[in-house]
């Protein structure tokens, strides 16, 4: 059956999930970008801007288990709404506060907030894709966070420049009440969508549960009495803080090490990075799906893919021996785009493990893990740069972080392969 015939309708909401995630980054990364203006403003050091990032973390981590648990509850539909709802009014209300408290609490507002888009997402990717398609679809909309990182830069230093700060974050803020009407009006489950074709319909179930109309919930001690729980627990634990440290420190880096002005170049750096990274994200989710296509085991096929991924991104370690920035730049391209693969692949483990009812509070659980990672490794990242900084060499403490973020993949692909060596699917019944 070709793709006419067939319908298209699952890549419309693809795009809307694509959009949704866009928008999710680029609010969040804002802080990251004016960071130095910021900093110079407020008088942060690292370590106090360690803890504005760490209170994004744990407040993203308590997010995503509440979020988790309240989509698989009242949908994907609603439960994206009320998320992108929140994030956004919390995103533009940074452009209000008068100190570094302020930045803390209403940091922490999006972050519990901002939690809503990845549970909610691979609800309805798993809702609207079989298996052999929910790998590529799930690179397609994880590509946004990285289309944000190209588009944000010039975007939020052209605002900041001209407007100032407090209207960057306003003005991108607001973003998200337009994306809100869209999904609004076009999205629904397949079961009840009136303008899906029976075709597509049986497409979108060829190879999974059809979803029922009101599943029942699962309770999260049940779940967390599988293996295949803890193995997406700690996929995400040891290399989720590594992501949240090149979008919240790579422009510093650049900016310290490098001396590269980011507003004259408004972000011109950051963008080739992210611009590259998003090939890793698409290309990542189309080789295990390219794979299954194939004719290998689903879990063969995710397994070597995450594993290819892992082993890209051990050159990152080389950057402590460049003088170069480009070359730098390439070592940070390659390890980005290894990270986003990585993370299309192990989102989509989930949505392959466990039967979809379950599937926002696995993804809910595993993102909680992960934004605890990524509140505990701010606290090292602060301290060291703080220490080097303070003894003269700020670039030692960078190399240090770099060496970890390389070996973070390659000790999380084996402790998930210990928890679940063919990841197979969880009976909940």
């Amino acid at each position: 059956m070709n793709s006419t015939t067939l319908g298209k309708y699952r890549w419309r909401v693809c795009a809307l999930l694509f959009v949704a995630t866009t928008i999710n980054y680029i609010d969040r990364q804002i802080l990251g970008l004016l960071k130095t203006d910021l900093s110079a403003e407020f008088h942060w050091s690292e370590t106090a801007y360690s803890n504005l990032v760490m209170a994004f973390s744990a407040s993203y981590a308590i997010g995503l288990l509440f979020f988790g648990a309240l989509v698989d509850k009242i949908g994907s539909k609603l439960g994206y709404a009320v998320s992108i709802v929140v994030w956004s009014l919390s995103a533009m209300a940074h452009g209000l506060v008068r100190s570094t408290l302020g930045f803390g609490v209403v940091r922490s507002i999006l972050g519990v907030s901002e939690a809503g888009n990845f549970p909610a997402a691979i609800k309805a990717t798993a809702e609207w894709f079989p298996k052999k398609e929910r790998a590529l679809a799930t690179g397609i909309f994880n590509s946004g966070s990285n289309i944000a990182a190209v588009i944000g830069p010039a975007m939020v230093y052209w605002l900041a420049s001209n407007h100032g700060w407090r209207n960057a974050f306003v003005w991108t803020g607001a973003i998200g009440f337009i994306w809100l009407i869209f999904w609004w009006i076009y999205y629904e489950v397949p079961a009840r969508h009136k303008k899906l074709s029976k075709a597509e319909f049986d497409h979108i179930h060829s190879d999974q549960e059809v979803e029922e109309v009101k599943p029942k919930p699962i309770k999260w001690s049940k779940l967390l009495g599988v293996r295949q729980t803890w193995a997406f627990i700690f996929g995400k634990l040891l290399t989720d803080p590594v992501w949240w440290f090149f979008l919240f420190w790579l422009p510093g880096y650049l900016e310290s090490i490098f001396h590269v002005n980011m507003k004259e170049t408004l972000g011109l750096p950051v963008i080739i990075i992210y611009s590259i990274t998003s090939f890793g994200s698409i290309g990542g989710g189309w080789l295990s799906s390219h794979l299954i296509k194939s004719g290998w085991p689903v879990f063969k096929a995710r397994k070597v893919s995450m594993l290819i991924f892992a082993l890209c991104v051990l050159p990152i370690m080389l950057i402590q021996y460049s003088n170069n920035v480009w070359f730098a730049i390439a070592l940070i391209s390659l390890a980005t785009a290894a990270h986003q693969a990585w993370s299309a692949t192990i989102f989509t483990t989930a949505s392959d493990m466990f039967p979809k009812r379950a599937v926002s509070s696995v993804v809910g659980i595993g993102g909680m893990a992960g934004s605890i990672g990524g509140t505990l490794f701010p606290m090292l990242i602060g301290a060291m740069l703080d220490h080097y900084k303070l003894i003269g060499n700020i670039g030692i403490g960078y190399n240090i972080l770099f060496t970890i973020c390389a070996l973070a993949y390659l000790v999380a692909w084996t402790v998930m392969h210990f928890f679940a060596p063919k990841m197979e699917q969880v009976n909940l019944n």
